[in-house]
């Protein structure tokens, strides 16, 4: 059994081997060959709001079975850690043996924006070079590289609640720090939300046609980075419909407020990839892809990190017999 540290991860999962991984992960999602429980959280008395998180997972192909476990805790701006540092667990589906133990804070951060990727190269415009961040924190710094990896970007703008942490990152990455999320998405191709916002700050009467909008920075049912307005107008999909019918905040506040039906939802992007749901409809047409997360990207990318450290002959071997 190997145990793989945040240093391993990411020097063993680049940005292209991630996105390759995740589409295995949604393809298997869409085909019917995972088992994916409902991610439950557990408040931790005392904490200030810390949660502990437990997403576990099958899968067919690779064969593997996992659990994630998560620290979920809101540190101060410019704090070492993460607001998500927990562990992934690896485990033989075909033995029950435990492959390994890797560091999950990068694995997620990794795979989450390779999700996006994914999810942008399957829907975005092949002429997409203009893209919009919202949010400063390491999702927003991953997203820009993985839409990078996927699209010829030549224009990045960065909008955050703080701007000195905007114009840092934009200096950092080579954009442009905007004050108003209408100026960062106008005229956009790409746009990403990367927030902790609870209420909608990306609004459907701001988002140009032809955009392709990433939703990834509200994970649970009260939370919403945009409004009724966009995913009314929007060709609307996600990453695994059970997890969306449960925590897609944007969705369903649309559908209560009776903006969309219960079935506005196009499918899942392994169905699109599957060739079994239509993606985007015309140039002017805009789409949306609700990201919440599930453990078969995890297990997906642990198994990639797996692979290349015994090749590469890196980290910590454990007996545990």
């Amino acid at each position: 059994m190997l145990i793989l540290s945040a240093a391993d991860v990411e020097a063993l999962l680049p940005m292209d081997v991630a996105i390759a991984a995740v589409r295995t992960a949604m393809v298997q999602v869409s085909e019917g060959q995972a088992v994916l429980p409902l991610r439950h959280f557990l408040d931790v008395p005392g904490s200030d709001g810390g949660k502990l998180v437990v997403m576990p997972g099958a899968m067919a192909s690779p064969h593997v079975f996992g659990v994630k476990t998560v620290a979920k805790y809101n540190h101060p701006p410019g704090s070492p850690f993460g607001s998500h540092v927990g562990t992934v667990q690896l485990f033989d589906a075909a033995t029950g043996l435990l492959l390994a133990i890797i560091e999950g804070s990068s694995l997620t951060s990794i795979r989450t924006a390779a999700a996006s990727a994914l999810a942008t190269d399957v829907l975005a415009r092949s002429d997409a070079r203009v893209l919009a961040v919202l949010g400063t924190g390491e999702q927003a710094r991953r997203h820009v590289a993985a839409m990078r990896a996927v699209r010829d970007i030549d224009e990045v703008r960065i909008w955050g609640r703080t701007p000195d942490f905007a114009a840092a990152l934009a200096a950092d990455v080579g954009g442009r720090a905007c004050t108003r999320v209408a100026e960062a998405v106008a005229g956009a191709d790409i746009i990403c939300t990367t927030t902790a916002a609870k209420t909608p700050i990306l609004f459907g009467k701001d988002v140009p046609a032809g955009a392709h909008v990433n939703l990834v920075g509200a994970p649970v049912r009260t939370s919403a980075e945009a409004d009724g307005a966009l995913v009314a107008r929007a060709e609307f999909f996600v990453d695994y419909k059970v997890a969306a019918a449960a925590a897609a905040g944007e969705l369903l506040d649309a559908i209560e407020t009776g903006l969309v039906g219960a079935d506005h939802a196009r499918g899942e992007i392994g169905e699109v990839i599957l060739g079994r749901v239509a993606g985007r409809l015309g140039p002017e047409a805009v789409t949306v892809y609700k990201s919440l997360g599930v453990t078969a990207q995890d297990l997906t990318a642990a198994v990639a990190v797996l692979e290349a450290a015994r090749a590469a002959g890196r980290g910590t071997a454990l007996e545990l017999v």
